[in-house]
C-alpha cells in the first residue's frame, strides 16, 4: 500500500497515489516523482496514437534484445554485472553488480548511519542529494534512503555517493580504511549483521523504519 513521502497519507494503490501526487503536492515533487507523475498521466488518454504505438514496438524489441543479451548469453538473473558508478562526489568507482533500470513503478525506503573515524557523514547536504535515480536521498533528508530499481546492492548504494566499500574496507574522501590495518575497525552491517557489501541487495518497505537499516562505522586509534 503506498504511503506518500510528503503528507504521510496510505492509498490503495499505485495509480491512486499518483493521481493524489499531482493533486495534492504539484509543487513539492522531486524531480523523481515528476517524472512518475508524468508518465502517469501520460497513460490517461484512452487509447494509443500510431507515434505511441510505435514507441511501444521499439520499447518491446528493445526489452526483448536486453532479455536475451542477459539471460541466453550467460547474464543470469539479478542485477547487471559489473560496471562503474560516477553519479558521486570524487572520482568514479567500479563495482561488481549494477542494479536494473530505474522504475516509477518502484519505491521503496530505509534508514542509514556513516560514521567515519568519529564523524557522521551528512547525507543531507546537497553533493548527496539526487546522485542517481535508482538509489539517492531527496528533499534534504540524510537519514532516509530511497530505492527505484530491482538489485541495488549496498556497494552500488554507497558508491553513488562517492563512498567505495571494498571487503572489510572503506574509501571516505580519498582515505581507505582497512579493517586489517592496526588500530582500525570497519565495521559494515544490515539490521546489525554484518554484511557482504558487494553481494547484500537492499530491501526496503514504503515505511522507512520497516526498510533495510544500514550502518558504516569506521574507527580509529583517534575515533574510538
Amino acid at each position: 500500500m503506498p504511503e506518500c513521502d510528503y503528507c504521510g497519507e496510505s492509498f490503495g494503490d499505485e495509480d491512486a497515489y499518483l493521481a493524489h501526487l499531482a493533486a495534492d503536492h504539484e509543487g513539492e515533487l522531486t524531480r523523481i516523482d515528476q517524472r512518475r507523475v508524468a508518465d502517469h498521466e501520460g497513460d490517461d488518454g484512452g487509447g494509443i496514437a500510431a507515434g505511441p504505438a510505435i514507441l511501444v514496438g521499439l520499447l518491446v524489441f528493445t526489452g526483448g534484445v536486453v532479455v536475451y543479451v542477459t539471460f541466453l548469453m550467460g547474464g543470469g538473473g539479478g542485477g547487471g554485472g559489473p560496471g562503474v558508478v560516477e553519479a558521486g562526489p570524487g572520482p568514479a568507482i567500479e563495482v561488481e553488480q549494477m542494479p536494473g533500470s530505474a522504475s516509477a513503478t518502484m519505491d521503496y525506503h530505509g534508514s542509514i548511519e556513516v560514521v567515519i573515524d568519529g564523524e557522521r557523514v551528512d547525507f543531507s547536504r546537497e553533493q548527496y542529494q539526487l546522485n542517481d535515480d535508482r538509489f539517492h536521498f531527496e528533499n534534504g533528508d540524510g537519514r532516509v534512503w530511497h530505492g527505484h530499481a530491482e538489485g541495488i546492492t549496498l556497494e552500488f548504494a554507497m558508491a553513488t555517493v562517492g563512498i567505495d566499500l571494498g571487503e572489510n574496507s572503506v574509501t571516505y574522501q580519498g582515505t581507505t580504511y582497512r579493517d586489517s590495518d592496526s588500530g582500525t575497525d570497519v565495521r559494515v552491517q544490515v539490521n546489525g549483521e554484518p554484511v557482504d557489501a558487494t553481494s547484500y541487495v537492499l530491501d526496503g518497505t514504503a515505511n522507512p523504519s520497516n526498510g533495510d537499516r544500514v550502518s558504516i562505522v569506521v574507527e580509529t586509534n583517534g575515533s574510538g
